[in-house]
């Protein structure tokens, strides 16, 4: 009998527990979606000898940077992938996570800076270095913004 009376106790306290993670996480994502309307749109292409690239980023309602970046790299790689992030002054530090048309079934993941000058965004060259299967830019290391491919000139974004 005190095994069954317990046993009841146990079932209802998980019960009631997980109503109460379930408001919580209903709560969180209801703050995440109001934090992630998108305020304003803007398109980009970097065209360096036979490579393009194309990004679209959208300023969110919490000041944060998301969009879609498209790596067409000569003479055959694609990498295509979604961009994150936000500015630190004037330098955008954005984390890429793509897939290739090589490897399809391995998304890899890459931080990226570019520097905003005057219409330009200026994709940054800098050490990176992973730990535990995270890459990341060096914060002692400098970042190149001058001898660079990629600068990225304001287009008109597509509709696609």
């Amino acid at each position: 009998m005190k095994n069954l009376v317990l046993s009841c106790l146990l079932l209802s306290v998980i019960g009631l527990q997980s109503c109460k993670n379930e408001e919580k996480q209903k709560a969180a994502e209801a703050a995440k979606a109001d934090g992630e309307k998108v305020v304003s749109t803007e398109c980009y292409k970097a065209i360096y000898e036979k490579d393009t690239i194309d990004l679209k980023l959208n300023t969110l309602k919490n000041g944060k940077l998301a969009g879609d970046l498209i790596m067409k790299v000569a003479p055959s790689t694609v990498r295509t992938g979604e961009v994150a992030g936000e500015f630190h002054g004037d330098t955008l530090f954005v984390d890429y996570t793509f897939k290739d048309n090589v490897n399809k079934d391995k998304t890899f993941k890459n931080p990226m800076a570019l520097l905003k000058r005057n219409n330009q965004l200026i994709l940054g060259n800098g050490t990176m270095q992973t730990t535990m299967g995270v890459t990341y830019l060096v914060k002692d290391k400098p970042i190149d913004f001058d001898s660079v491919k990629y600068k990225f000139d304001s287009v008109e974004c597509s509709t696609k």
